[in-house]
């Protein structure tokens, strides 16, 4: 059975496959509706990015316990 996502933009449901050449969105235009969202910095990443071997345990810990609770906000992406 294929993974059925949410396009990040508009909702709707995307088959993950070979077929859907924008996955993880449903169409060419809202791939760029995404993509202006980033050129105009409403969208961002908040951390800054470390090579692993920068990165204390403590800071290590920390960066997943982020990344975990970006991810719980958004739960129904996967669905």
């Amino acid at each position: 059975m294929p993974t059925v996502v949410k396009c990040p933009t508009c909702s709707s449901s995307v088959t993950w496959s070979e077929e859907s050449q924008f996955r993880p969105f449903c169409s060419k235009r809202c791939q760029l509706i995404d993509l202006g969202e980033w050129s105009f910095e409403n969208n961002k990443i908040s951390t800054t990015i470390q090579a692993d071997a920068e990165l204390d345990p403590k800071a290590a810990q920390d960066l997943i316990e982020d990344m975990e609770a970006l991810l719980a906000k958004n739960d129904d992406f996967f669905k």
